[in-house]
């Protein structure tokens, strides 16, 4: 099918016309192209830079059925390019339907026993075996890796790392050699430095970051996804820790300062990307959220539309509205940057060419 757009296209700001054909944007007109939308506000195809498609809501693996759902569900809200951040099934068959997001895999979490959720990982008896299992996951992945950098140590009553520096220093060294990059969870303060000396590429929370962390984090480059929806359930994670009350404090601190935390990041120039951490206990299609909780943590509406947009689309090496590139973009009938309520509302999206009516689902398929 050929298509046409007009609108303002984000993030230059410029009234422009989009023509679509072959499932890509066109650099000329095509006279026989049917107007679809000729006024609206045209971005670049969202991105949820954490997201877990196959793992089910409550918790526990997706079948095949369930997988697609999440996707169709992150489709409609408008993100249209997922980094997996870690899942406990292959969903590479999503990759043969042209009606779903595109998903960049980083393979399965790499914990120790008993520190991280069950099932959801692999689980390493001996630490010494985690630069040989991060190979193997990058091979398996689409460029990157996901190690558990902290989780709750039963033993101390508190968040702890699980790995000590030198291997975590083995272990990224290994990923870069295969191509692919690192990224680890991360809630508390401990593990930060180990992870940030060793070279990692990116930290998925970062509440735990301190003023000397986020300088090395500047230094390096390093990327931070701060999940921020995600954050917000610390307080009934600690309600419900009643056993640990160290950590069930430490949670909640960790949540009252997390917007202060990602503002300190952001002014110190520290790569800052939207990440939803939907599957488990976050429910997909939450990325226009996840937007809003950037903004209220001191970004613009133009900079956190950016880090789920253009900006996430670079750093992941996607494209963004450009000719010759898929056509994946969202289309808004007001400025969402004017409103970012708007993002809950896209009224048009297109992924890879086929359009997709949002205002009104029922006959949404072009």
């Amino acid at each position: 099918m050929r298509w046409h757009f007009r609108g303002v296209v984000l993030p230059d700001d410029e009234v422009r016309d989009l023509w679509v054909r072959d499932g890509r944007i066109s650099a000329e007109p095509i006279p026989d192209a049917d107007t679809v939308h000729a006024s609206g506000w045209i971005v670049p195809g969202l991105v949820d830079a954490h997201c877990h498609v196959g793992i089910k809501y409550g918790g526990g693996h997706e079948d095949s059925a369930g997988a697609i759902a999440q996707a169709e569900i992150e489709r409609d809200a408008g993100a249209l390019l997922l980094r997996d951040a870690g899942s406990p099934i292959d969903t590479r068959f999503i990759d043969e339907r042209e009606d779903l997001p595109r998903i960049i895999r980083a393979g399965r979490h790499i914990a120790r026993p008993r520190r991280y959720v069950r099932e959801l990982g692999i689980e390493l008896d001996d630490e010494r075996d985690l630069p040989e299992i991060v190979a193997e996951q990058a091979r398996r992945g689409d460029g990157w890796v996901k190690i558990v950098g902290d989780w709750i140590d039963r033993a101390i009553g508190d968040l702890a790392p699980l790995w000590s520096d030198d291997i975590l220093k083995a272990a990224i060294d290994a990923a870069h050699s295969e191509g692919a990059r690192v990224t680890a969870h991360v809630f508390g303060e401990d593990a930060l430095p180990g992870l940030l000396n060793a070279g990692i590429d990116c930290i998925e929370h970062g509440t735990g970051l301190t003023d000397d962390t986020i300088a090395l984090m500047a230094a390096h480059g390093t990327a931070l996804v701060p999940t921020l929806v995600n954050i917000d359930t610390f307080p009934g994670i600690a309600d419900s820790a009643t056993k640990f009350p160290v950590y069930a404090a430490h949670m909640r601190d960790l949540h009252r300062r997390s917007r202060a935390t990602v503002a300190k990041a952001h002014e110190a120039g520290v790569p800052i990307y939207t990440g939803t951490d939907a599957g488990g206990s976050i429910r997909h299609g939450r990325i226009a959220d996840e937007i809003a909780a950037l903004a209220g943590a001191g970004f613009t509406p133009h900079n956190a539309l950016g880090a789920s947009s253009w900006h996430a689309r670079t750093w992941l090496g996607r494209p963004g509205i450009e000719p010759g590139a898929p056509a994946d973009f969202v289309v808004y009938q007001e400025d969402p940057r004017e409103n970012l309520a708007a993002l809950t509302t896209p009224a048009w999206v297109v992924l890879r060419g086929r359009v997709y009516d949002r205002r009104d689902p029922v006959t949404s398929h072009r």
